[in-house]
């Protein structure tokens, strides 16, 4: 059985790990359901607005260990083509999860994860790059769709072959695209900022609601 074989028949595993609802676990420990408040989405940023930036950090690191997890399976059995299989898989189980009827997260951290098994370096310049952009916009959203374009043009800067621009672009697509709905909010002005955070959950319900 070759390698990809191996890796393909991985892809149902990796894309349920994606599925684990990190934020929907730690916020229901804290009695709110993160999918009924804020902006609705199940990711780190909401918790974050929700719950505070421990409980947002942790829900960070969950989600990136999806993605490093699957990523880290993928390129121990077949490099860099198996990597970007099962890390995709991942986000896609993350994004679009069969079991909550495709209404997941944004894939950032899950997208993070993978891309550190490969490029720590690259991808600790991102997150400061995420980070400088959260602190001048308090928008995360905002954030994360720049880097997301950033990353393959960074990679390809750095010299790296289309084998990796190419998948890590349709990385950058996948939060693209997970992030139109905020990019529309951002225009009209309705975007909920990163430094939002909702003591009452009934309130930022209304709010993201409006």
């Amino acid at each position: 059985m070759s390698d990809l074989v191996v890796v393909e028949l991985l892809i149902p595993l990796a894309y349920l790990l994606g599925t684990f609802p990190s934020a929907g676990i730690v916020a229901r420990r804290n009695g709110i359901d993160v999918t009924a408040a804020g902006s609705g989405n199940p990711g780190a940023s909401n918790t974050f607005r929700l719950l505070g930036w421990r409980a947002g950090a942790l829900v960070f690191g969950l989600d990136a260990l999806k993605g490093a997890l699957a990523a880290l399976a993928g390129v121990l059995i077949d490099g860099h083509r198996g990597l970007y299989i099962l890390g995709i898989a991942a986000i896609l189980g993350h994004t679009l999860p069969v079991m909550r009827r495709f209404k997941g997260g944004r894939g950032v951290a899950t997208a993070a994860g993978v891309l550190v098994v490969l490029f720590p370096l690259l991808t600790l310049g991102m997150s400061a790059l995420w980070g400088a952009i959260v602190w001048l916009t308090h928008k995360a959203s905002l954030a994360s769709v720049i880097v997301a374009v950033c990353a393959p043009i960074a990679v390809a800067a750095a010299g790296h072959p289309w084998s990796d621009i190419t998948p890590i672009a349709l990385l950058g697509a996948i939060v693209v695209a997970r992030h139109l709905s905020n990019l529309r909010r951002l225009v009209r002005g309705e975007e909920l900022g990163f430094a939002h955070h909702d003591d009452d959950p009934e309130e930022g319900d209304q709010r993201a609601a409006g």
